[in-house]
């Protein structure tokens, strides 16, 4: 029968306590045991006397007969200098299993599309404001300062030619104006004046004046062929 020396829990749920006990390495944790060799309380502070209680002698008894104490009630003996416990060393001792390794890689990579993600949105602002300023510097750049004049000076010269017609209708529309003014001033008398108008060539009066005339032009127009001879004669 292969005996070790182990703990063995007792005390109430969240308030453990352990007793040190020498068993058969085949029973249960909490099952039978030989011989009770000491306690341990981790409730308790870890320069307490009363955290570790070992029965010295009667576990080196046990020791000598080949029981083999667990890791953990070794390192009790190695503090205490009962026996001493050999170093070791596991450098995959802490490292996580696959699948923990799985979902490490899982948030990582979610983290990295999610850094991603906000970096695009925050660039996305600034490229849509350099495409709607490239074509305005495009613009600029292609168009010579030549052609912007030479398209500008038609419109500096449109009032001009389009002022001129106006203007000659002013002055073509003048003389109207004037005979406008001679007629009303020939025919009406202005208000308030009591001299008379004289009569117009289309009036009655003026018709029967020449009427008067036309014989009297005629007569000195016979007379003056024979003043003229007789002049002659002389």
């Amino acid at each position: 029968m292969s005996l070790s020396i182990r703990l063995t829990r007792g005390g109430a749920k969240k308030r453990p306590y352990y007793r040190i006990v020498v068993a058969d390495s085949r029973a249960p944790r909490d099952g039978r045991f030989i011989e009770k060799l000491g306690s341990y309380n981790p409730l308790l502070a870890k320069d307490s006397p009363e955290r570790v209680k070992l029965d010295a002698e009667r576990i080196s008894h046990w020791l000598g007969v080949g029981a083999q104490p667990s890791d953990r009630v070794l390192r009790f003996l190695d503090a205490a200098g009962i026996r001493e416990r050999p170093a070791r060393n596991n450098p995959q001792k802490g490292e996580p299993g696959e699948k923990a390794k799985a979902r490490v890689e899982e948030r990582e990579g979610k983290a990295t599309a999610a850094a991603e993600a906000a970096e695009a949105a925050a660039n996305a602002p600034a490229e849509e404001a350099v495409a709607e300023d490239a074509p305005v510097e495009e613009v600029t750049a292609e168009t010579p300062a030549e052609d912007v004049t030479a398209e500008e000076t038609p419109a500096e010269e449109a009032p001009d030619t389009e002022e001129a017609p106006a203007e000659e209708a002013v002055t073509e529309a003048a003389p109207v104006d004037e005979a406008t003014n001679e007629g009303e001033s020939a025919e009406e008398p202005a208000e308030g004046s009591d001299e008379i108008a004289p009569p117009t060539a289309d009036s009655p009066e003026a018709a029967e004046a020449i009427a008067d005339e036309a014989p009297a032009a005629e007569a000195a127009a016979e007379e003056t062929p024979a003043t003229d001879e007789a002049e002659k004669a002389e």
